[in-house]
C-alpha cells in the first residue's frame, strides 16, 4: 500500500532549480535519501513536512494533500519531523520541551501527556536528562532531543533531516536499533550522508542530485551500480579519478580502472560516487 506520492513536484528558489520534476512513492519501511549538498533533499523534505509548497507537482501522504488547508492539518496530525537544524527554547528542561511539543500535538489530558513524553524520552536514552536545560545539553543529546520531539505520538510517517548527525557511534547503533523497530509499522524517509546508516537499516535508497531523483532501489543495486569501476592500485593513479591512500599504502579508486590496478567489490559509496560524478572529477587524493 502507498502511504506517500510525489508526483512532478518543482521548487524554485530564483533561478535555482531546487526541485526539478520529482516523483517516488513510499511504502511502509526506511527510504534512505542520498545526495550532495544542495541537491534538494532538505527542500523535499520541507514539502513533505508541510512547511513548505511546491510550486508544481502533487504531493498525498497518507490519504490526505497538504496543498488544501483542513487537510494540511491531517497531516501534520500524522507526521514526525526532525529538520536539520532544529530550534530549541534553551531554557527549557527536555521534559518540558517535549510537554510542550505534545500540546501542539494535541495530546490535551495530563496524564497521557505525560506518559507520550516519558516514552520519547526513553526511546531516545534520554531519560536521565529529563530535567536537565536543553542549553546544558551536548550537540549529540540535541540531536536525540530533536528526534524524541518527532517520535511523539507514534506517528505512522516519520521525515528525518540528518538525524545521525553529530552522534557517536554507540547512539548511531542505538538509533538504527529504534528507527528499525519503528518502521515495521510506518513509513519512515531518512535523509543522510551516512552511506553506512542506509547500507545498515534502509530498504530502499533515493539518490538525488541538481533537484532531481538519480536511483531508485534497494541498496545492493545501488552498490552494483558501480561493479568492475572499484580497484586497488599500489600506485598512484594518474588521469580523471577519485581515489585515496589506504592504511596499508595502496591506493582505492573508484571510476575507471587505471592500468595495474586490482577489482574490488564496490559498496553503497562507491555507486553513489559513479552517480553524482565524483568519479569524474580532476585528479584527488586524500
Amino acid at each position: 500500500m502507498t502511504n506517500v506520492r510525489v508526483a512532478d513536484v518543482h521548487k524554485r528558489y530564483g533561478s535555482v532549480r531546487a526541485l526539478d520534476g520529482v516523483d517516488f512513492e513510499l511504502k511502509e519501511g526506511i527510504t534512505g535519501l542520498l545526495g550532495p549538498n544542495g541537491a534538494g533533499k532538505t527542500t523535499l523534505l520541507r514539502c513533505l513536512a508541510t512547511v513548505l509548497a511546491p510550486d508544481a507537482g502533487d504531493i498525498n501522504v497518507l490519504g490526505f494533500d497538504p496543498d488544501k488547508s483542513s487537510e494540511r492539518t491531517e497531516v501534520r496530525r500524522r507526521l514526525g519531523y526532525m529538520p536539520q537544524e532544529p530550534g530549541f527554547y534553551q531554557s527549557f528542561t527536555c521534559f518540558d520541551f517535549l510537554d510542550y511539543l505534545a500540546i501542539l500535538k494535541e495530546h490535551v489530558e495530563l496524564s497521557s501527556r505525560y506518559e507520550v513524553v516519558r516514552v520519547a524520552l526513553a526511546r531516545t536514552g534520554l531519560e536521565e536528562k529529563s530535567n536537565v536545560k536543553i542549553k546544558k545539553l551536548s550537540g549529540g543529546m540535541r540531536r536525540r532531543l530533536a528526534l524524541a520531539q518527532a517520535l511523539i505520538g507514534s506517528p505512522p510517517f516519520l521525515v528525518l533531516d540528518e538525524p545521525t548527525a553529530g552522534l557517536d557511534p554507540e547512539q548511531r547503533f542505538r538509533f538504527r536499533e529504534l528507527i528499525s523497530d519503528l518502521s515495521e509499522s510506518r513509513t519512515v524517509l531518512l535523509s543522510t550522508h551516512q552511506t553506512e546508516d542506509v547500507s545498515a537499516i534502509c530498504d530502499r535508497v533515493l539518490v538525488m542530485d541538481q533537484g532531481r531523483v538519480l536511483f531508485d532501489g534497494s541498496p545492493r543495486h545501488l552498490a552494483s551500480v558501480a561493479t568492475g569501476k572499484v580497484w586497488l592500485a599500489d600506485e598512484r593513479p594518474t588521469g580523471a579519478h577519485i581515489y585515496w591512500r589506504t592504511a596499508e599504502g595502496s591506493y582505492r579508486g573508484v571510476g575507471e580502472p587505471p592500468e595495474s590496478s586490482s577489482p574490488l567489490e564496490p559498496t553503497i559509496e562507491d555507486g553513489y560516487l559513479l552517480l553524482v560524478g565524483a568519479a569524474g572529477l580532476d585528479e584527488k587524493a586524500a
